[in-house]
Parts: structure tokens; sequence; C-alpha cells
């Protein structure tokens, strides 16, 4: 096994290649992960390949709750660092690879432990919620996790006269804030920034040019507001606006009648909701929004990384144990399950 990548990781630019993969390589991924007993992650960002080969798809923390309670002693977690580390926190005996540790997040890197510590300090009795979209060491010093799915029902679980400080992306933040009503709740001014590039132009280009398609919105979008604003004035039926995670996305388009639907959300997630409703059109409102990042994770990689247990993600045993007390927070509440292959 080559030396492990040790948290915490630097994100570094990425370099996504075409590759000359052999016709079987599926059958050697599966072959490859029988001898190691992995079982293989991907989120729903990830490339068409990589979600078909995978034993399970899913958003991240749906995806480590099944790495912590699968029997398999090693986890392929096809996704960015963060999720890989998640996966760790909620099965830290387990070993967890990423196929490319230095695959990281925009959104998580937008808040560091330091800066959480310091703004915490600022607020003192303050709750902490943070999306799972942030580092191991930021979870530690988390009262409580959340995803985009379950993010109001976590803050409604607090108190309404305790402060409550979100991080780190002020889109989701902005969105729990509104179905809330919470007025005594500070935001991080953190953001992906492929899901801030999916703008309120281009939303409104689409449904000018689609007035009958139903709107499926990525809260972390910055559009979302845009979406609220058509719906509340008319311009698309309230009906046909739907602002959710990919979980929830997934679940909807397995029953959605509609002839379109315009997805606001990295364009990784049109393959999953292709596969499950063959029958209705789903096209991306910006099909620029693609996170490189994902992309990383590649077949030639996943090949690798069962071959030679690349690149295995360490978390210390502090941070573990601070980090999941935040994670078995959110649990308690409720999360979605992944969409299982």
């Amino acid at each position: 096994m080559t030396p492990a990548y040790a948290w915490p990781m630097t994100m570094q630019s990425p370099a996504v290649s075409v590759e000359m993969l052999p016709a079987d390589w599926a059958a050697q991924v599966r072959a490859l992960a029988a001898e190691r007993d992995a079982v293989i992650l991907a989120h729903n960002y990830q490339l068409p390949e990589i979600q078909d080969v995978a034993d399970h798809t899913g958003d991240s923390l749906g995806l480590s709750r099944i790495a912590a309670s699968v029997d398999a002693s090693t986890i392929v977690f096809c996704g960015v660092h963060f999720m890989a580390e998640t996966a760790k926190i909620l099965a830290p005996h387990k070993t967890v690879l990423i196929p490319d540790a230095a695959a990281g997040c925009s959104l998580a890197e937008t808040i560091t432990a330091d800066q959480l510590r310091a703004w915490k300090a600022e607020h003192p009795g303050a709750v902490v919620v943070s999306y799972v979209n942030t580092t191991a060491a930021v979870k530690a010093e988390t009262d409580i996790c959340c995803t985009s799915s379950n993010a109001v029902d976590v803050v409604a679980s607090i108190p309404s006269d305790t402060e409550v400080l979100f991080c780190p992306d002020q889109f989701l933040g902005a969105h729990v804030q509104r179905v809330t009503g919470r007025e005594n709740m500070r935001i991080w001014m953190g953001e992906c920034h492929v899901h801030a590039g999916i703008n309120g132009a281009d939303l409104k280009a689409k449904v000018n040019s689609e007035p009958e398609a139903e709107l499926f919105i990525h809260p972390e979008c910055g559009c979302a507001t845009s979406a609220l604003y058509l719906a509340s004035t008319g311009v698309v039926p309230a009906a046909r606006t739907h602002i959710m995670s990919t979980g929830q996305m997934v679940e909807a388009a397995r029953t959605t009648t509609a002839a379109k639907v315009l997805v606001a959300t990295e364009t990784g997630m049109l393959h999953q909701l292709r596969k499950v409703n063959p029958t209705t059109e789903f096209e991306p409102v910006n099909r620029a929004a693609v996170c490189k990042y994902m992309k990383m994770i590649t077949p030639a990689k996943l090949l690798r990384s069962l071959r030679e247990g690349t690149d295995e993600v360490l978390v210390p045993a502090d941070i573990i144990e601070r980090a999941r007390r935040s994670v078995d927070a959110m649990i308690a509440i409720g999360s979605p399950s992944p969409t299982s292959q």
C-alpha cells in the first residue's frame, strides 16, 4: 500500500484527462473490489461510468451512513475529500479510500476550524449548524451537522430563542432562514463555485423558453431565490417549482409525469435522473455547471485505488470523536437514504 494521505488536505487544481480503458474495465473493478472486500460508493455528481459501476449511489451523508453499516472492511468513496472524511468519521475502524485525494471542494474550503472557533468566540452561547460539505476539523467544532434535505428541520429543532451560526453555504443558509423565518440566525458567506454559477438570469431564460417545464433546484444554487420569486409571482406555477437535495431529486424524478424538467445543480445529476425516468427529458439550467473536482475520480484512478490501496483517508482520533457527535446529532433528527444500485 502506498503512503496514506493524512488529514487535512489542501485543495489542488484539478486535471481531468481522457482515458483509454479496456473493454472489461468494469469487470476488473468488480473483481478487484471482491478481492479487497471493498464496497464502492459514488456521489450523484460523479462520471456516469463511475456511477454505473458503484454498489451504491447517492448524496454524501447517505453514502457515509451506508459505509458505516455495510460488512465490507474497505470503503472506496468516489466523491470529494470531505465526503470520504465523513465516511471515516462514521466508520473509523474501516479502511477508507478515495481514488484521488486531491479532489477537493470549493465550498468546504471557504471555512476553516480556526475561523469557526473565532466566529464562535464572537457569539457565545450560539449553536453551530454546519453543512456536511465541510472538513472533519470543522465538524469537530460544530454542534450539529445538516444536509441540504434536512437543514430546515435541524435549525427548527433548536430553541427559537437560541442564536444559530450557520456555515458555510450562504445560499442554503438563506433558504433555511426564509423557510423558518428565524431572525437570530447568522450565515457564513461561503459558496460552491459551481452552484453559485447557476444564477437567476440563467433560470429566467430557461423558464421563458420552457414555460411548461418543472423545476428541480438545489438549495446551494445562486438561483434558488429567483426560483421562489418566479413561483410567487406566477411566472412558473409554485406546484412545479421544487427546491430539494440530490437525493430528493431522484425520488421526485421517479414519479414526475412532466415532459421536461429543468435541473439546477451539477450536471452529473442528470445521469441518475435519466436512469430512473427515461421518459421525461431532464435538461440542465446551466450546461457549464460541472465540478472538475468531482470529475477527478476517473475509471483508471478507481482501478488504481483498488489495485494499490490508494489514496487512504486518515483522520486523527480526537477529531473523529468530536466530529462524530455533530453528525450523530443530525442523524438523530433524520436524514435521507441514498439510492442503491
